[in-house]
């Protein structure tokens, strides 16, 4: 005598009902209930989620047994309120994807095959070899299929299929406490985890029973000219291999390396020179090296000032533009180094000749203030700055602004000596 028939009547079969009549009900209903098939009808889909959830609840001889003893309370107590999703159980069911085809429009979810996991490796490349572009050889370790016994792990015919856990790994047990039942899932002790049983002495030798082995496979990675970091370059099939699964892909993230003498913004290089005041003033050359060993002749015209900061562009001296075939800009930043100060020949102050000379030479002074006549007149000379100076001077202002922030009224105290 069973407690509830309420999941029985939803699926249209009596309590002592057998497990493929159970199965027959669940495919009439579930196929003619289905929401691809009704697309406009609630119901319907309402209805098919109710005799999904029966049918996987009958269709369990644990959670069966349950229901007849204890009803649905019973379940809920034993840890079964979760379940499977309906179009989860309907595809495991009728083997995965719509049973419908495209005929109805097709709402369910495609898993598709599995898939064994994704190896991925950031692959730091100098910023000279993205200017010339190169291949690299990337050794990297994976699973693949022992070739001894071709992924079996043993013997042709001597794994079994684990009988405790029905080949799922997974075992799921009960347990009384008090009037409450508990329900939860293990790994199976019988394999392990494993879902399969091989004897010790039937084990393959080579895999030792695991059905895969390390293999070491070098791949040739081409770094296309100009190329940016973050770009992902696949290699599909490469990966791990799995008894019964797709192999893995492989993918390699391109990392630029920090460089030196360079800094880069998608396809436009950045260089900073520093040059004397000579050369800012009457002209000169630089040198700058590029990412192939070519060396850049850059002519700084006489008369043409540079001031310090100023930035100039080079163009098409730049990084190669990824799968085009033009360059970017290489852009300039110079900085003017000032001389300390101008001595004559001797080494001793500036010569009147020498001034004179860069009197005619630069234009005429400008003065923004002139005094005027009857102004009095103070005369100064200007120092060096000393920082360590400077930086003591600062902090013993600091002091005394903050003996000044002392409250009104306040009065200081002083330690009289007794």
């Amino acid at each position: 005598m069973v407690k509830e028939t309420k999941f029985y009547d939803i699926l249209g079969v009596t309590p002592d009902c057998t497990e493929a009549q159970l199965k027959s009900a669940y495919k009439k209903g579930a196929l003619k209930h289905h929401p691809d098939k009704n697309a406009h009808n609630p119901e319907a889909a309402e209805k098919f989620k109710d005799l999904s959830h029966a049918y996987e609840v009958l269709s369990d001889p644990q959670k069966r047994q349950l229901y007849d003893t204890y009803g649905e309370e019973g379940l809920e107590q034993g840890g079964a309120g979760g379940g499977m999703a309906a179009e989860d159980l309907f595809a495991q069911f009728f083997g995965g994807g719509s049973a419908f085809g495209g005929m109805f429009g097709g709402g369910m979810r495609d898993t598709g095959p599995k898939k064994a996991r994704t190896i991925s490796h950031v692959h730091k490349v100098s910023l000279e070899d993205i200017y010339r572009g190169k291949v690299s050889k990337l050794a990297l370790q994976k699973s693949v299929i022992c070739p001894k016994c071709d992924g079996r792990g043993g013997k042709e015919g001597a794994v079994k299929k684990c009988t405790g856990c029905d080949g799922r790994g997974m075992k799921t047990m009960m347990r009384q406490m008090g009037p409450m039942i508990q329900r939860f899932q293990t790994v199976c002790p019988d394999c392990q985890g494993e879902g399969e049983i091989i004897r010790d002495r039937d084990r393959c030798k080579q895999c030792n029973g695991k059905k895969t082995i390390i293999e070491r496979k070098v791949l040739h990675v081409h770094v296309d000219r100009g190329v940016k970091s973050g770009t992902k370059i696949e290699f599909r099939g490469e990966g791990d291999q799995l008894p019964g699964v797709e192999p893995g892909d492989v993918v390699f993230e391109i990392e630029q390396k920090p460089h030196s003498r360079f800094q880069r913004k998608d396809d436009d290089l950045f260089y900073h020179a520093e040059i004397d005041l000579l050369t800012a003033l009457a002209g000169g050359k630089i040198y700058i090296e590029h990412l192939d060993e070519r060396w850049l002749t850059v002519d700084i015209i006489p008369g043409e000032v540079i001031s310090p900061g100023e930035v100039k562009v080079i163009r098409g001296q730049g990084m190669p533009s990824y799968r085009h075939h033009d360059f970017g800009n290489l852009y300039i930043q110079f900085d003017v180094k000032f001389p300390e100060r101008i001595t004559g020949p001797d080494g001793g102050p500036m010569t009147e000749e020498a001034r004179m000379a860069l009197e005619r030479i630069l234009p005429p002074r400008k003065m923004d203030q002139i005094p005027p006549p009857d102004a009095m007149m103070e005369d100064f000379t200007l120092d060096t700055v000393d920082p360590t100076r400077e930086n003591a001077r600062a902090r013993g202002m600091a002091m005394d602004e903050d003996d000044d922030d002392m409250h009104p009224g306040a009065e200081r105290v002083q330690c009289a000596s007794q």
